[in-house]
């Protein structure tokens, strides 16, 4: 059945004229079967300008968001999913029919999904780099696959170490570590996380939300040394289809 509605989507971020989200949809609905739906950036420099666009755009019918405003977001919004709220951060807004916000996170479903085939028994627990929005989205689809999990930051905190607390022995703990920060994305590609990469082993999993370049200065240290390497491709490809649902149901 051909979708012949007039329905506009969009990104919310800052500076994403790089963005996944925009290629991908465009595609999508380049097939006549989508005919009439739409996809277009909304890049804004603060997020207290999200209720001009919001106003100026009476016709949006959902957003995906972005850095730096997925938690930031959050207070403009009318409702949030369950798994919003307890995450703490929103990827996905949908227009409902009486004109509300509401507010979900599929960044965890599409991180879990694009993870789990790569399990093994001795995968127990996981090193966060990074404490952002989409860090929390990580966290609670660890928490779902039963993975325990520590956040690595510069600064320490409960439940977060600062990078230089990382040596071996944290290695033999953590068999996955998990990039979340923007650091060795493109234009900076040889750039990476500042973490003693000589301990990864066979035995790792190097996981890099970063999906451009596909193999991030990150992975290709932790690939030398055995690790089994992930970008965030699939997990972007997940999440983008489960919003489609979300905006659809």
């Amino acid at each position: 059945m051909i979708d012949t509605l007039r329905r506009r989507f969009g990104l919310l971020g800052r500076n994403i004229s790089y963005s996944f989200s925009k290629g991908y949809f465009t595609e999508k609905f380049s097939d006549e079967v989508f005919a009439g739906n739409s996809y277009e950036n909304f890049d804004i420099s603060e997020i207290n300008y999200f209720t001009e666009l919001v106003k100026n755009n009476p016709d949006l019918k959902g957003l995906n968001v972005t850095i730096p405003y997925k938690e930031q977001v959050i207070p403009f919004l009318d409702k949030l999913s369950k798994k919003a709220a307890l995450i703490g951060a929103v990827n996905t807004i949908k227009f409902t029919k009486s004109g509300k916000l509401k507010g979900y996170n599929t960044d965890y479903y599409g991180f879990k999904k694009s993870l789990e085939p790569l399990l093994e028994l001795h995968h127990k627990k996981a090193l966060i780099l990074g404490t952002g929005g989409a860090s929390k989205g990580v966290a609670f689809a660890l928490d779902e696959l039963g993975i325990l999990y520590t956040f690595v930051s510069r600064e320490a905190k409960d439940n977060i170490i600062d990078y230089n607390l990382i040596n071996a022995t944290t290695f033999d703990n953590f068999q996955i570590i998990i990039n979340c920060t923007p650091v060795g994305t493109i234009p900076d590609t040889d750039a990476c996380p500042d973490i003693p990469y000589e301990f990864f082993t066979d035995k790792h999993i190097a996981y890099d939300l970063i999906y451009n370049p596909a193999e991030t200065e990150f992975l290709k240290r932790a690939k030398e040394k055995g690790a089994v390497i992930k970008n965030g491709y699939d997990m972007l490809i997940f999440q983008a289809e489960k919003a489609w649902k979300i905006w659809n149901k």
